[in-house]
């Protein structure tokens, strides 16, 4: 849910305000909302506060660039030096960081280098022959694609130098290299003949440039042979100077971020000569923490809150609010803007219906037990309090956002499990051929003849196992129709679930717009599915005219609120009928949950059964075999499918459920209070 937020005005004596400042800080709940206009001063400081601001900027700024090139992850927290030696400490760590790193950026621009051209220049420095010392030669290196045809640039050479030159080639890898020697005074004559022919000449990267060829391919020689040691032995260098430093920076580093946040609140403060006053928001829950940090400053300071207006201020923050289950779910939904202040949080339907619909689509217990092992792992680094290093990503997930993943995983593994099970799949069939799951027909039949399918039983044909397979989706020759009406079911939920949610919050906001439009799609896709169903998917149009049948005056009722709805908005919405058929789309959607994971099933059940039949055709061997291949294509599938399987549960709820209820259309900035980073004894009074 939306956490309910109170406005809030504070108003201060000049002399107190970074006291105040600093205790709101310590509460850590009041978000603030910049004051503009109006006959005091807002905006950028001037005089001694911007001086102060300046250097409080330029001494973060330092700190923030020597974490970033030290590299390190926050460390065990230090205690914070005096401020008299703030500077000190700070170059201290700057000077030999920053050395380091600009030797580090060298030695990786030599290596890259090396990679790149080492190859092609020490077969030009061969190609020289010493030729690159001479002070009458000039030496021009080339590299040819495999397209480029040597003669074409011998022919280009002779027009112009006639026998005056010496070209050489030598093959290195897929390419070729070449050197033409010519006199000095001829070299603009020789790099002509190569711009004719769509060459150019050779350009080494940095350094290397102004190297003669030998020399050049004898630096990169050297490169190759010890640039690997000495990075590894600057990267340990860097490590040692994290170890020493790194605690203090970001001590420093924290409580600077608090001095500079102190500036912040007064730039967006209006000022007066003694006084100076700030407004914002704070959840209701936390009003009592906001108490207690301006009552005791007593009469020096005066605050004023009221409810906020949900329906005309744009400003409102939100802060969601949920219980234990769904809360680690709002880190799927932050990949969205957050919903309206005073709209409706989908966190919880999120939280119910995604994992399902991924364990639907997977459906798989062997898979389910692979996310549950990863969700455990995540777990575990969550509860030793240790963040997910992805630097080949160039991200790091924080000890917090690791349990919120690992929570969402466990939850997606047991619906995956538990599907696994009715549909009778482990890694496919595997099971299925140990005869643990088994296709019990009278018991299909019993459970599914209702939906006009029946399984087709052979005589003398026995089916045995420990576990019957309740929903076998892998036996698409007559179970495709139950499966796929079956996933089509939750997109006609969610799709009138959002138009539902679209009505109620065009009453409870006054805005006969949206409400109508809500009503008007509300009925129009309710008539549309009541039409498929009742002309069997379009079968059987006679049903129109049989009025005994509910679901057909449904349908008439449907298409009535959608006419009355439509002519309600029609200026507004006059497009608002391919709007009907494009949610009638919306609704076919949620086939996906059952292709998608049809698809899955099909692929999980050849990787196996292949494995198996290499056991029925070898023996033993097969056996060996038959699970090194079965593994190995089971991992091939689930890395090429697995973001697929998660993408599509999301969009159904991001696309199909959310736009309906005009969650896309608007939203409201994430509540982000003033809080502090350092720690109490870091702060500056």
């Amino acid at each position: 849910m939306i956490n309910p937020m109170q406005q809030v005005v504070i108003a201060t004596r000049k002399r107190d305000s970074e006291a105040v400042i600093a205790a709101l800080q310590d509460a850590g709940v009041l978000h603030l909302k910049p004051i503009t206009g109006g006959p005091l001063n807002t905006g950028t400081l001037a005089g001694a506060d911007a001086q102060h601001r300046r250097e409080d900027e330029r001494l973060l700024a330092r700190v923030e660039s020597t974490i970033a090139e030290l590299g390190s992850h926050r460390p065990a927290p230090s205690p914070l030096p005096a401020e008299s030696r703030w500077a000190e400490v700070i170059e201290q760590a700057a000077q030999p960081v920053a050395a380091l790193a600009r030797q580090r950026q060298e030695l990786q621009a030599d290596l890259d280098a090396e990679a790149a051209y080492g190859d092609a220049v020490r077969a030009l420095s061969r190609l020289a022959g010493g030729l690159d010392r001479s002070r009458r030669v000039a030496l021009l290196p080339f590299v040819l694609q495999p397209t480029d045809n040597v003669a074409d640039l011998d022919a280009a050479l002779r027009a112009d130098l006639a026998d005056r030159y010496a070209l050489a080639t030598e093959t290195v890898g897929q390419n070729r290299v070449g050197l033409i020697a010519v006199r000095r005074s001829e070299r603009d004559l020789a790099r002509g003949a190569l711009g004719r022919v769509r060459l150019g000449e050779l350009r080494l990267p940095g350094r290397f440039d102004s190297l003669t060829l030998s020399e050049a391919g004898a630096e990169m020689e050297r490169v190759a042979r010890t640039g690997r040691g000495r990075l590894g032995e600057l990267n340990a260098e860097r490590d040692r100077l994290a170890q020493a430093h790194a605690p203090a920076l970001y001590a420093l580093r924290d409580v600077l971020k608090d001095r500079v946040a102190i500036h912040d609140v007064r730039a967006v403060s209006a000022r007066g000569k003694y006084s100076l006053a700030l407004q914002g928001y704070v959840p209701e829950d936390r009003i009592p923490a906001l108490r207690a940090a301006l009552d005791r400053f007593s009469d020096a300071v005066s605050y004023e809150l009221h409810p906020v207006d949900e329906h005309h201020d744009h400003l409102v923050p939100v802060d969601l609010k949920n219980n234990s289950y769904v809360k680690p779910f709002q880190t799927v939904m932050g990949l969205m803007t957050p919903p309206k202040y005073g709209t409706f949080d989908p966190t919880w339907v999120v939280a119910l219906f995604f994992p399902l619909f991924f364990g639907i689509i997977m459906a798989d217990i062997g898979f389910g037990l692979l996310f549950l092992a990863f969700g455990m792992w995540l777990m575990g680094k969550a509860r030793r309090n240790e963040g997910w290093d992805l630097s080949f990503f160039g991200a790091y997930v924080p000890p917090v956002t690791v349990h919120d993943l690992g929570f969402v995983t466990n939850v997606m593994a047991a619906w995956t499990i538990l599907w696994g099970f009715l549909t009778g799949e482990f890694f496919g069939t595997f099971l299925e051929h140990l005869h643990v799951f088994y296709i019990n027909p009278e018991l299909l039949n019993s459970l599914w003849s209702w939906t006009g399918v029946r399984y087709p039983v052979e005589e003398g044909v026995s089916h045995s196992g420990l576990f019957p397979i309740l929903f076998p989706r892998l036996e698409t020759g007559y179970f495709s129709n139950v499966a796929l009406v079956f996933a089509l079911c939750f997109g006609i939920l969610q799709v009138l679930w959002g138009w539902g949610i679209r009505v109620q919050q065009g009453l409870k906001h006054k805005d006969p717009v949206h409400t109508w439009e809500g009503v008007a799609l509300f009925g129009g896709v309710s008539a549309l599915i009541l039409m498929a169903f009742a002309t069997k998917a379009g079968k059987d149009f006679s049903a129109f005219g049989n009025l005994s049948d509910p679901r057909v005056l449904l349908m008439y009722l449907g298409f009535l609120a959608f006419v009355v709805g439509w002519l309600r908005v029609i200026k507004h919405f006059p497009l608002l009928p391919i709007e009907l058929l494009s949610q009638g789309g919306a609704v076919v959607s949620y086939a996906r949950i059952f292709a998608v994971g049809l698809v899955s099933a099909i692929l999980a059940k050849l990787c196996t059964d292949l494995g198996w039949s290499m056991y029925e055709r070898i023996g033993i061997l097969g056996i060996i075999l038959g699970i090194l291949l079965g593994v190995a294509l089971h991992f091939l599938v689930l890395a090429l499918t697995l973001i697929g399987h998660v993408l599509q549960p999301l969009r159904l709820h991001m696309v199909e459920f959310l736009n309906p209820t005009g969650y896309n259309a608007d939203s409201s900035p994430r509540y982000n209070p003033l809080r502090r980073l350092s720690p109490a004894q870091g702060q500056v009074k």
